[in-house]
């Protein structure tokens, strides 16, 4: 039977509030007087509704007075921030282990984003400084081969001339040679530098400003060279550059050139990349290939008019390709090849420049795959949403612990949007904080970052305007989502059921559990794609290469010495040097040596109708017993014979193979349409070997000598005793035979591993991301459990006083956690196999993903979770069930 108050506290109140403005007040104290009544008798009931009465009373006196003046406070209003401030400062002080948490979560997944969305933002951005970026295209090459689809970006050099004649629409067109280093001379003074040959264009089409000289007249002759601002300074020093003399190449191949202009450095996130510009005319091999279609050696960027449409430009950019490369798709038609979904067997097709970087295929092997990017984006996303669930969580469930000061409040008058803000503002001074400490975080580990990762970030790149806009943005989403959704719930409760105590943590909610199996599946996922790409790149390293990579130092000759000579030199000293077993030169390293160079040289000929690509490598003498290959067939360059040098090749299997000759050795190799009668014969078979890293093509290789290219490497085989002391004493011998020259010596096994530093990179992003996610997840889990058990301790009081031991009250208190952990594993697995199946895929050699990697993955996430839960577990097991009922 419901207890109604005495009517003379009803008649009081009637007279003080008008009924048509308290009837919403007036229910809550009728309700509030009847379950005091019941609880705590009727004097006692009585005394506290009139309490209530009088605690509403100032406000709605004033409110009779002047019925509709009465202003509502705003959440916004200054009076009403500061008080949300205060109060939350004060909450927040008296919640320490909560506050601190939540700090070290968001935090931690604030630092880890930056760096993340760092990575991506300024791959987005590659090439998004030139003015016109959105008209310009490079120009590449597509084959429908039936043996492999290709796309290449390295064209023939009359391809740009004819383009710019057929097409009035390309309004700038230029071709880019560049290559490695080359050495510049200026009055005595030598320094390694990128010059690139190119067209007069070059200046008008990208928007590198030039801050000397004219775009029209700066590369108008064959002997004008412009120069960086950086080259400028290392060479000229204080001096004006415009009109000096400089003098480019190695011995015996100078060439002399004035400067005509000075123009900006290129910037770290530019796809074309130089310290100087040349004409491409100057090009060693310009004169002989200049108007042949089948010599691909550079690149070709236009700019085309604003109302060009891609698509129409390339359909009819079809007839062009008819008419220039003919043969070509004449050839691939008799190996079969059929028209692709754009009905073409082979056409020259268009590449956004902002899309160029991404392209490994059109770039040089140089670019990022966008692939990559999008899965760091998503590590990043999955670490905070991650630290947003923890916060969510422990934000609901530190709500009910809070939930009578909410009744209290709404009983006194307080309006939703005020509790709102109230909440909120606590939410958003965590975050603030978070978000504060991750960017110190990030300022104070981005050396180590930088070292990690091979990356040169600077604190310049975090405050790009574009950059700034979009951590903000970020703050603002999880704050509003972080934070808001805990107010918005707290701001719902009803005030009577809550000082009731019918509001309470002790059954779990679909939302809780929902997050909780969501950021285990997010970091049992990474911790499986973690796995799977750490036992790839251990595979990558442990295929065969087809040489002896151990024991074989690689020293980079560099351009201010004669690579030809320096190799005779060091030949001379260490023919008795017993602990030396073989010296060579090549123009190719083999992985990435100290120098951090990759070039490629490839050579394309038509052989009895059919086209065949390969990479075509200067060696020098002893290069196979240096490396330790097997010959399968005929046999190795030999000094005794001259025309080695001249016309003579050794090639590998795959390259024997392709021009199906019963009996390769002694086979000539040449192209159909050479009318001159050039040809190379085969002395030398070798097995196939890795001249390049997996993800790049994979190509025949044809092994030549010639007295007349430079030496750029050379490898010396040394004894398996004391490598550490044959590598210290051939650094001592070098700078006596190359003194002008740093020795950047190192073993070729080393370089190998540089080819797999994308893999490398990727297996430790996973690797971290992983271990910060479980220990994120864990570390909510942690504080969730706490003030699970901290509400139900008089349960636990209950079930010891009943005869329950310790052990069953942890698996009752734990058992609800490890099954949510148990359905994030269900969910993470398929999709772990899935994901890192297509990422397999890409790789000719690759691993058969094991199901015990899942098993190992989801033991170490229960246990994990476990663990976590059983802490708070136990203890809460081991209290004295007296106590816990009493304090209870």
């Amino acid at each position: 039977m419901k207890s109604t108050p005495p009517r003379w506290a009803q008649r009081l109140l009637a007279w003080l509030h008008p009924a048509n403005t308290l009837e919403e007040v007036e229910g809550d104290l009728d309700e509030l007087y009847a379950y005091w009544h019941q609880r705590a008798g009727k004097t006692q009931a009585t005394l506290r509704y009139l309490l209530n009465v009088l605690s509403v009373l100032p406000p709605f006196v004033r409110r009779r007075q002047q019925p509709h003046s009465y202003p509502q406070p705003s959440l916004f209003h200054p009076d009403m921030i500061r008080s949300y401030i205060k109060i939350a400062l004060r909450n927040l002080w008296r919640s320490k282990g909560y506050t601190a948490v939540n700090v070290v979560g968001l935090s931690v997944a604030f630092c880890i984003c930056l760096f993340l969305f760092l990575t991506a933002y300024r791959q987005f951005t590659f090439d998004s400084f030139h003015k016109d970026g959105d008209r310009i295209f490079q120009t590449y090459l597509f084959a429908n081969d039936p043996e492999r689809v290709s796309r290449t970006g390295g064209m023939p050099l009359p391809l740009m001339p004819a383009l710019k004649a057929d097409f009035p629409e390309v309004e700038a067109a230029a071709r880019i040679m560049s290559g490695r280093t080359s050495l510049v001379e200026y009055r005595g003074k030598y320094v390694d530098k990128m010059v690139i040959q190119t067209d007069p264009d070059f200046l008008t089409l990208f928007s590198f400003p030039l801050i000397k000289g004219s775009s029209d007249v700066a590369l108008r002759d064959l002997s004008s060279i412009v120069v960086s601002e950086a080259m400028a300074k290392a060479v000229f020093g204080n001096e004006d550059p415009i009109g000096k003399h400089l003098l480019i190449g190695s011995e015996g191949n100078k060439k002399q050139y004035i400067v005509t202009g000075i123009i900006a450095d290129s910037p770290d996130n530019s796809s074309v990349h130089y310290d100087a510009l040349v004409r491409i005319e100057t090009a060693p091999n310009y004169q002989t290939d200049k108007d042949n279609w089948y010599a691909n050696s550079h690149r070709v960027f236009i700019r085309v008019a604003p109302d060009v449409d891609q698509t129409a430009f390339e359909a009819r950019l079809k007839p062009f390709a008819q008419k220039y490369f003919a043969n070509t798709i004449q050839d691939l038609r008799k190996k079969g090849a059929k028209p692709d979904e754009r009905s073409d067997v082979f056409a020259i097709r268009l590449q956004k420049l902002a899309d160029v970087h991404f392209d490994r295929d059109i770039s040089n092997g140089k670019g990022a795959p966008i692939a990559l990017i999008y899965v760091l984006i998503g590590i990043g996303v999955f670490i905070l949403s991650i630290a947003c669930i923890n916060f969510i969580n422990m934000s609901i469930a530190r709500s009910f612990t809070r939930a009578k000061e909410v009744g209290v409040r709404k009983s006194l008058g307080a309006q939703k949007h005020q509790l709102f803000g109230q909440i909120w503002s606590e939410s958003t001074f965590i975050c603030f904080i978070g978000f504060v400490t991750g960017i110190t975080l990030t300022c104070l580990l981005l050396g180590t970052f930088n070292s990690t990762f091979q990356t040169k970030f600077t604190l310049t790149y975090a405050f790009q305007p574009g950059f700034i806009a979009w951590m903000v943005g970020v703050f603002v989403v999880v704050t509003f989502i972080a934070g808001g959704y805990p107010a918005w719930q707290m701001a719902r409760f009803n005030a009577v059921e809550v000082l009731k105590g019918k509001v309470s943590l002790k059954r779990p909610g679909l939302l809780r559990n929902s997050l909780i199996v969501t950021q285990f599946t997010m970091s049992s996922l990474l911790a499986c794609c973690t796995l799977i790409a750490i036992q790839q790149v251990d595979h990558l390293r442990q295929q065969p290469v087809g040489f002896d990579k151990e024991q074989v130092i690689s020293i980079p000759v560099g351009n201010q010495v004669n690579g030809r000579q320096v190799l005779g030199r060091l030949r001379n000293r260490l023919t008795n040097d017993p602990t030396v077993l073989a010296v060579t030169g090549t123009s190719t390293n083999l992985g990435k040596g100290k120098d951090r160079v990759t070039s490629r040289s490839t050579f394309g000929f038509t052989y009895k109708g059919k086209q065949i690509t390969t990479d075509w490598l200067l060696v020098d003498y002893d290069y196979l017993k240096t490396l330790d290959m097997k010959l399968l067939a005929g046999r190795d360059f030999d000094p005794a014979y001259a025309a080695d040098s001249v016309n003579r090749v050794v090639v590998t299997e795959s390259m024997a193979k392709l021009i199906d000759a019963k009996q390769p050795v002694g086979a000539f190799i040449r192209d159909d349409s050479d009318t001159t009668g050039a040809k190379s014969e085969i002395i030398g078979v070798v097995p196939d070997f890795q001249l390049y890293s997996v993800a790049d093509e994979a190509r025949p290789i044809a092994m030549h000598i010639s007295n007349r290219e430079d030496i750029h490497y050379v490898f010396v085989r040394v004894a398996p005793q004391s490598l550490a002391q044959s590598m210290d004493k051939i650094k001592k011998i070098w700078q006596e035979v190359a003194p002008q020259s740093e020795f950047l010596g190192s073993f070729l096994d080393e370089n190998v591993d540089g080819w797999y530093q994308n893999e490398q990179a990727m297996s430790q992003i996973f690797s971290l991301a992983a271990s910060i996610a479980m220990l994120l997840s864990c570390l909510g889990l942690f504080a969730i459990a706490l003030l699970v058990i901290e509400q139900r301790t008089k349960e636990i009081g209950i079930r010891k006083v009943m005869g329950a031991s310790v052990v069953n009250i942890i698996v009752v208190l734990s058992r609800d956690f490890v099954k949510l952990v148990a359905i994030a594993l269900a969910i993470a697995i398929p999709l772990a196999w899935f994901g890192m199946q297509k990422w397999l895929d890409n790789y000719a050699e690759r691993i058969t993903i094991s199901i015990w990697i899942f098993a190992g993955v989801g033991l170490a996430s229960l246990l994990a979770a476990l663990a976590t839960v059983s802490f708070h577990s136990i203890k809460a097991a081991l209290m004295n069930p007296v106590k816990s009922l009493r304090s209870e």
